[in-house]
């Protein structure tokens, strides 16, 4: 299918199942409806099965969007609770469009929990609460992590009972735009219809001598040689060494499911220069399951003692503080927690975690391949054959599950028939009418002026700038601080510092929460008598000043928020 007739289909107000090979342009075209839903004043959401496919969506998961985490049920208990979350109630009471990409990484139950959730919040019992359901990916990639007994058809979420119920219209889109050496597409095509030749692995095996750079990723598909690797690395990097332990607590058999499911290792040790990745969504402080980066320092820090200085591939620098995974019980109280770091080591990454890149260059080794359709996703990532540098591969590597090579051939031929039946087809009443649906405008003058201003900002918007507008939101609303923290899940100092960029960069009016004269005079007499003094005791490498010494100075003692909302109103 072409992207006209893609869009066009879309815009009619179905449910979508958007698919095809990589270059193929899913993630282009679904930008083009997400713009066109913005500037008509839909409701949107903007999700993916995992934190890395998000980044490249300007989204967040579909399990922090739906409040499922990662559960695998939910009772009418906590549906309820849910209800009573007030951001959580609005978001989804008000999306009248929802999008998950990466698809094929979500389990079938998950995509059930997404529909009983939207049913119940929409008090609706058509599929997923009557909403737009755009689903995107491809299931030639990995299949979603699963329990050890269940088979490929119990996880893929084609099998599940909300996507029958959802009828979904499958884009199965066949124009290649990706730039690059076109035989990699050769190669990756060949692949997907199991039609390899000798050709096609001679030339894979090529690659084995190919110059790359010096600048490049590691995949591999086992952790074992992940380790190995980033061990190796990271021991050849002759500074001091920081060691982070895990803290856990609670049932001893669910620490211990905690301890297997989090990515977080239990000892973690860092260096300056160390190639890192994140492991849990944090859209507040900027990165999310996947962001990549590396160490630049270390700092001591308040409650925390010391912790990593990371700055990301985008060019922000992060401080970044311990994360708590935790299992709850029926009513919502934490039974076992595992607080650590949420790092690993970078140099090497498994082709599981590959999900969703696109990479310039890779070093990989399929040699020692277990499932089907790894070699594929490896493959996949890279933008040209030039890129690539294979240094050995099994022939399971460039096999394909077998429900998943069933299932696409399905795909293409529903495919072909939508092309056939609306390539030519003037559907522009049915998209007028989704839009009054969804109680969008159809003022060409409003239009125009949102699409102007969607252009403007294009590649300004990333994940944590919505974080921003929530907590505005709620404070404009009203909310203190406090509860502000509450509503969203938070810390206080979170939140303190969301007002502080907020004030800086928005221009937003905080005044309504000074803390009072005396205690701003207080802190700022003993901020200027710490700046005179210039002990670099007082002061982080950035030339910030820590909150310490300046809470150890006050009399009676400060608390460490307070002095930090305090010092939003020093100049």
């Amino acid at each position: 299918m072409k992207q006209e007739t893609a869009l066009k289909l879309l815009k009619a107000g179905e449910n979508v199942f958007l698919t095809g090979s990589a270059g193929a342009g899913k993630t282009y075209t679904l930008n083009q409806y997400i713009n066109y839903l913005k500037a008509r004043k839909v409701p949107v959401a903007i999700t993916a099965s995992t934190g890395i496919a998000a980044t490249h969506m300007n989204g967040m998961t579909i399990h922090t969007w739906a409040g499922i985490g990662i559960k695998d049920s939910l009772s009418d208990d906590d549906l309820k609770r849910m209800k009573e979350r007030k951001y959580l109630k609005e978001h989804l009471e008000n999306a009248q469009v929802l999008i998950i990409d990466e698809i094929s990484m979500l389990h079938a139950k998950q995509l059930n929990l997404v529909n009983q959730v939207l049913k119940y919040f929409k008090e609706s019992d058509d599929a997923f609460g009557g909403i737009q359901v755009i689903v995107a990916g491809d299931f030639f990639q990995l299949p979603p992590v699963g329990k050890k007994e269940e088979l490929n058809r119990d996880k893929f979420c084609f099998m599940s009972e909300a996507w029958v119920e959802a009828k979904f219209r499958v884009c199965y889109l066949t124009e290649q735009h990706r730039q690059g050496n076109d035989y990699l597409n050769d190669i990756l095509n060949a692949i997907r219809s199991q039609s390899i030749t000798s050709e096609h692995i001679r030339a894979l095996e090529q690659t084995r001598s190919q110059d790359i750079g010096e600048t490049f990723t590691r995949l591999y598909t086992h952790n074992m040689d992940v380790d190995s690797i980033n061990y190796q690395h990271l021991n050849a990097i002759e500074q001091q060494g920081h060691e982070f332990m895990a803290v856990c607590d609670g049932n001893d058999k669910l620490i211990e499911t905690l301890k297997s499911s989090v990515r977080a290792p239990e000892a973690l040790t860092l260096k300056k220069n160390a190639k890192v990745m994140f492991v849990k969504n944090n859209f507040d402080m900027g990165y999310i399951n996947g962001s990549l980066g590396e160490v630049i320092g270390f700092e001591e820090d308040d409650d925390h003692g010391i912790l990593p200085k990371v700055k990301l591939t985008d060019g922000s620098v992060l401080l970044v503080e311990p994360e708590t995974w935790s299992v709850d019980n029926e009513a919502g109280k934490s039974i076992a927690s595992l607080q650590q770091i949420p790092l690993r080591l970078a140099w090497a990454i498994t082709i599981h975690k590959s999900q969703g890149m696109t990479l310039a260059a890779a070093e990989i080794n399929l040699s020692h391949t277990f499932e089907k359709g790894q070699g594929y996703v490896a493959l996949s990532r890279l933008k040209s054959l030039d890129g690539l540098k294979l240094l050995g591969f099994n022939m399971q590597a460039l096999e394909l599950d077998s429900l998943a090579i069933k299932a696409d051939r399905r795909f293409q031929e529903l495919s072909a028939e939508a092309e056939t039946n609306f390539a030519e087809t003037d559907l522009s009443v049915q998209h007028k009418a989704f839009i009054r649906h969804c109680g969008g405008t159809l003022n060409e003058v409003e239009i125009e002026r949102n699409e102007k201003k969607i252009a403007r900002s294009a590649g300004k918007q990333n994940y944590a700038s919505a974080t921003l507008d929530e907590t505005r939101e709620l404070f404009e609303s009203g909310y203190e601080i406090e509860d502000i923290a509450t509503e969203r899940g938070l810390t206080p100092a979170t939140i303190i510092n969301h007002l502080g960029r907020l004030h800086k960069e928005q221009g937003l009016d905080i005044s309504v929460a000074h803390p009072g004269e005396e205690v701003v005079e207080e802190v700022r007499k003993i901020y200027k008598r710490l700046q005179k003094r210039q002990s670099p005791d007082h002061f982080a490498d950035d030339g910030a000043i820590k909150l310490r010494p300046i809470v150890e100075a006050t009399n009676p003692r400060m608390g460490y928020d307070q002095v930090r909302l305090a010092l939003l109103y020093i100049e």
